[in-house]
Order: structure tokens, then C-alpha cells, then sequence
């Protein structure tokens, strides 16, 4: 029963990736400069603890608060493997967001403060996805690949 429990469980990785920002700490506020009340420019992401056979990273920014279910903000894969995803760069193949963009779209909450989570997961592959592909389809893609994985949760509330 446990090996059947372990194999339906494809996000269990061994590893686990210090993701952090030099824009924002873990679990504070996201800079306005990064949401819609700003650029709406991605923040600069830094990852520690990259597995050695690493290939390739992948990003899924996500909000789990979001009135409607989880919304995705940003979506992301086949980034060279690099412990530095600069501000507002997108060094891999971009997917489809929930607003059905293939790009980065900033922190905008209706009401209150909203948590998201910049997911980063090291890949023992690339990926074959079209870039119309979205979080489903990444999710799907990344099974059995995953070495490694480790998030940083932001948060923000609109000030206007």
C-alpha cells in the first residue's frame, strides 16, 4: 500500500530548492513596483541547492486566495538551469497564465491580502510543451522529472 500511496504522489521530491528574492522576504509584502498597482514586472527570484543533474527549472507563481479558485500568475518552463531568474525576465518558455497570456501578470487581489507562491521544481529533463500549454499541462509534463523542489510565498493587498 505505501509503494501505491508514494507513485500517486509525483511532487514528492527528495530535494528541496531554497527559493528566495532579494526584492521581498519570505512571507512579507510583495514591492508595489511587481503588482498591477506597478510595472506588473516580475521580481528577481534566486535558487539555492540545485540538485547536480539538474537540466532544466520550471516556475508556476500562483494564488491560492483568489475569489474564484487558485489563479496563475505565472507559468514557466525550460529555464536554464541558473540560481538567478533576473527582474523582469522570462529566460524559459512562458505558458498561459489565467488570463490565457503567455506572461508574468503582477499581484492584483479584489479585496484583502492574497498569498502567492513562487513554486520553483528542478527538472532531470526538458520538456516537450507547446507554449500555449498551461499549469495542468505543466503539472502533468513535470511527473516523474521533479529532483527537486522549493516555493517562496509574497504577499500583498492593494493600497489603492
Amino acid at each position: 500500500m505505501k509503494i501505491f500511496i508514494l507513485m500517486t504522489l509525483p511532487f514528492i521530491a527528495s530535494n528541496t530548492l531554497n527559493v528566495m528574492s532579494p526584492a521581498f522576504e519570505s512571507s512579507s509584502s510583495i514591492p508595489m513596483k511587481y503588482t498591477c498597482e506597478g510595472q506588473s514586472i516580475s521580481p528577481p527570484l534566486t535558487i539555492k541547492k540545485i540538485p547536480e543533474n539538474t537540466k532544466t527549472l520550471a516556475l508556476i507563481m500562483d494564488d491560492p486566495d483568489a475569489p474564484n479558485g487558485t489563479f496563475d500568475h505565472w507559468i514557466m518552463w525550460n529555464i536554464p538551469v541558473t540560481e538567478n531568474i533576473e527582474e523582469n525576465t522570462a529566460p524559459g518558455t512562458q505558458g498561459l497564465n489565467g488570463r490565457k497570456e503567455n506572461k508574468y501578470t503582477g499581484p492584483c487581489p479584489p479585496n484583502g491580502i492574497h498569498h502567492y507562491h513562487f513554486k520553483i521544481y528542478a527538472l532531470d529533463t526538458e520538456l516537450d510543451l507547446p507554449a500555449n500549454s498551461d499549469k495542468q499541462a505543466l503539472i502533468k509534463a513535470m511527473k516523474g522529472h521533479i529532483l527537486a523542489d522549493g516555493e517562496l510565498v509574497g504577499l500583498y493587498k492593494k493600497q489603492k
